[in-house]
Formats: C-alpha cells, structure tokens, sequence
C-alpha cells in the first residue's frame, strides 16, 4: 500500500466523479447503488464516462440501458447438427463489444487502489493480440488514465482505428495473432527504456484469471441453471486460451460441477498446445507458441485445435444474404439468423470447438455445453470485405458447400484427450517461455502446479472487494 499514491489518486477520482464498482458487483448488478442505476439510461454504452465501470458485466440489457440476464445465444441443432445443446456468453454487450474489458479491470483496479500504480505519473501499458488491449485503454479512459497500447500489425483494421481514435499510443508489433514473442520483446524494452510505464501483462497477470473465475463463472452457472431448468447436465465448458483468462472460468466450474469437461481451443494452424506447433493463423485474439502463466492446464481435460479456414467460412455463412438463405431452408429461424451476428471470428472457433467436443464425447440430448463468444462480427467487416476480394461474392452454391462441409463436417480430428501427464507435460512447457525468457523461476513455476496455489489465489476476490470499498470511502470522504 502506497499510502502518498492512493491520496494523490483518490483525489483525482473526486475532481472527476470516478467510483469504481466491486468485483461482487460486476458479478451481481443488483448490489449496485439505485443512484448509480438511475443515471445510467442515460449513457451509451461504449461512451467514455466512468459510470460505464458499472457495465463491465455479463448483464447488461442493452435496451433498458440497465440489467438483465446473462446475456447468451444458444445454437440450435439445425446449425449444430448434435444432440447436446450449446450456448455461448455474449461479449458483445460489454463495453467496446469485447469482455476483455473485464479482465483489463481485473489486472488494473487492484493496483489503483493499493498505490501501486499512479495514473498521474505512469502509463498502463496494455500487451495483447487485440481486445485485451482494447479494453484497457476503455478502462483507462474511465479512470483517467494514460494507456499504451501493443498489438500486432496484422490485426484488423477495426481495433487500431478506435485505439487510435480513443487516445492510446499504439504499437504495432510484427506479425499476427499468434507473434506473441515479439509482443513480449516489447515490452521488456519498454521496461528498459521507460520509467514511466507499467506493464499489465494478461499472460501472466492473475488478475485477468480471477476476473474471469469469479465474474465469468458465476456468469456461465448462471446462464446453464436457467437455460437447463435444472433438468440438463453441464457437461463441457469450451474456451479459446488466448491469454488463460477466460478458460479461468472453467476452474469455478469445476467446484460446482466436478464432472465437467474444460476443453482449451486453439488454431490448427498454431497448434501449440496440441503438438507443440507454431505457425500463424487468422483466428485475432489468439496467442499461441506458448502456455500461458496463468494457465491452469491442470484443469484442462482436452485440446481441440480448429481450421482458420472452417472459421472464415462460417464467418461468411453467418454474415451474407446467401448464408442466411440456406439456413433458413434449414430450417433455422428468423430469431436466431439475426443473432448470428454476434459471433465473431473467435467466438465461431469456439462453437467449431464445442461441436467437436459434443461429437467425442457422444454428449446427448441432456448435456449442455457451454461457451463464450467474445466479440461479434462487427469487428470484422473489413476481414468480410477482404474475403470478397479475394474470392468473389458469395453465392447460393458456396452458402450450401460451407453449410454441409465445414459446419456439418467437423469432425473429431486434431483433438486430444488429456491424461495426467498430458496436463503435466503442458504445465512443463511454461518453462521455455517463462523461466528461461521472461524472468520467472522454476521453483515458482512447480509452485504453479499445485492446485492449493490456485484455490488461494482465487480466494482473494473478498479483500479487493473490501480495498476498493475503503478507496471509494475515501474518495467520498475528500
């Protein structure tokens, strides 16, 4: 605790109106204040006032401008072609349409109100391959914050446009998705080069990992206990790595439902955790050629690596006229042609994924499977408009080919199955990259695979929770 850092800090939330919302209310919108909730109609949610903290939830009814459910999509079996059902969290309702400005929170807020970090004198430098980045430089903007944000050059057009437009420095990394070492050379010439900076790295900040294990969590039992009635059996819960947080969420399942299958997806293109691969690949905001510090992969039962192609495919099939008319003649609805949008392209990896799980398992007609579609298609208009480009407009008899073989095709290729040594040898791969690279040691590195470790660090939600309300005390006191 900083004791001169958390006064200059806390004076500059008051002179600009900032209270910052717990992690219990992210997770329970209605502990919020009624005369917080009265002004928020009022705001937009993507707009930058500090009131739009109390958005970072799963819950946001975006017509009311307050809360509701979880917000979900469920797949149906006409698109699915598997008996289990499937249903995905939506992203598209936080804040810069992404939850990751979720997991910024969670690696940013614990450092404001302990001092550690002085937005009046450092600048929160925000290490991603796109939303995580993103979503940072939103919660900067909140808390008045000067953010820097890194990002591959390869990623769309979209992402760098509103960092730029919302005022971060921006640094493009070379490569794509998965060029996460060079990401990582950056910022430890920042390090060496910057007094001024703080790197907020999601790999290895658990933060990210504890938002998601407490606000995704409850967020993903939430929404099976309602869409199951309590008749259906959580069987899976599917997540894309990335950065490690959002699989998180898996390791709170698994405290209410221990049977459940946690299932990490990746790019066949990159298939790091499948085979050691490597590679680039076209599904954005996935990092790949290592195991992130904050995974759990003990917790992991299986990998399923997925085609970039089957994703830019279904991406086209969800998105175009000629997509949505062979549906319909499938018997799809008008209802859930219209939320298909929703799914961008990581978020369509993570249905592929689930498909495939429901197939392996031979899941049936009482298993759920649930899963988090991070960002929509909006993200990725420009990616829509390059594929037109590229190979022509798309037509009835395309619409048919990508239905039938790349959605109802997916097969149970290119998964595995983990055992305990499995689990192990992906735990000891976070050596090459951790210890020998990033300065970590392997005796933290054994600490990692003991699941006490884990259970503590997911016990601390309570005394942030009790730090930010002694931080709002004081603002309130000024």
């Amino acid at each position: 605790m900083n004791e001169a850092v958390i006064q200059k800090t806390a004076k500059r939330c008051k002179e600009r109106g900032i209270v910052i919302p717990t992690f219990s209310q992210q997770m329970h919108p209605e502990q919020i204040p009624d005369s917080i909730k009265k002004k928020l109609p009022g705001i937009g949610l993507w707009d930058v006032n500090p009131l739009n903290l109390f958005r970072i939830s799963w819950k946001n009814d975006v017509k009311s401008g307050l809360y509701g459910d979880v917000n979900t999509v469920e797949i149906p079996r006409e698109i699915t072609g598997t008996k289990a059902r499937v249903i995905g969290l939506v992203g598209k309702y936080f804040p810069t349409g992404a939850h990751k400005v979720g997991a910024a929170f969670g690696c940013l807020v614990p450092r404001l109100v302990t001092g550690e970090f002085d937005p009046e004198t450092q600048k929160a430098v925000w290490p991603s391959t796109g939303n995580y980045c993103r979503g940072g430089a939103f919660d900067c903007a909140l808390l008045d914050c000067t953010s820097v944000a890194i990002l591959p050059e390869g990623m769309s057009r979209e992402r760098f446009e509103w960092l730029h437009k919302i005022g971060a420095e921006v640094i493009a990394t070379p490569g794509c998705e998965s060029n996460v070492k060079e990401i990582y050379d950056k910022c430890w010439e920042i390090k060496k080069t910057r007094k001024d900076a703080i790197i907020f790295n999601q790999f290895e900040e658990f933060g990210n990992s504890s938002w998601h294990y407490h606000v995704t969590g409850n967020a993903v039992e939430e929404a099976f206990r309602k869409a199951s009635g309590g008749k259906g059996r959580l069987a899976a819960y599917v997540s894309s790595t990335g950065s490690a947080g959002t699989i998180s969420a898996g390791d709170y399942l698994r405290k209410v439902a221990p049977g459940v299958r946690v299932a990490a997806t990746e790019a066949l293109q990159c298939p790091t955790l499948l085979m050691n691969g490597f590679g680039d690949h076209r599904i954005e905001g996935i990092g790949d050629k290592h195991v992130p510090w904050v995974h759990n992969v003990r917790n992991t039962n299986a990998v399923v690596a997925v085609d970039d192609e089957n994703t830019m495919r279904v991406l086209r099939l969800f998105n175009d006229p000629a997509g949505r008319k062979a549906l319909l003649r499938q018997g799809v609805s008008e209802e859930v042609l219209n939320q298909l949008p929703l799914l961008g392209i990581s978020s369509i990896c993570n249905m592929l994924a689930a498909i495939k799980m429901a197939k392996y398992f031979e899941f049936g007609s009482d298993d759920v499977i649930m899963t988090i579609f991070t960002d929509s298609a909006e993200m990725y208009q420009s990616r829509l408009g390059e594929l037109t480009k590229e190979r022509g407009a798309y037509n009835d008899v395309q619409a048919e080919v990508d239905l039938e073989r790349y959605l109802r095709g997916v097969g149970t290729d290119n998964m595995k199955e983990l055992g305990y040594y499995d689990q192990k040898a992906l735990h000891n791969l976070k050596y090459f990259t951790w210890v020998e690279q990033q300065g970590r040691t392997a005796e933290e590195l054994r600490e990692l695979w003991d699941p006490e470790f884990w259970d503590r660090k997911f016990s601390e939600l309570p005394q942030w929770d009790q730090k930010i309300k002694q931080f709002n005390e004081r603002v309130a006191a000024l």
